[in-house]
């Protein structure tokens, strides 16, 4: 089983990141064409795709505050 990571288009291009099951995004994609936009696809595992949602670009990742040169 391989896992998919792709941005929700719930009211427009800037949602939330997402995970499913291969299986479950090729139905969405026969169902609703270029719906939502792909970020990776083939992942092998669950926690490797949910981790690849939280550091992709809208993801939840808390992203760590610049350093200033000194």
């Amino acid at each position: 089983m391989t896992w998919v990571v792709y941005k929700m288009n719930l009211a427009g291009p800037c949602g939330p990141n997402a995970v499913c099951e291969q299986a479950e995004w090729d139905r969405m994609e026969r169902t609703n064409p270029g719906r939502h936009a792909l970020i990776r696809a083939g992942v092998t595992n669950e926690p490797e795709a949910e981790r690849l949602a939280r550091e992709a670009p809208g993801g939840t990742a808390v992203q760590a505050a610049p350093v200033k040169p000194r």
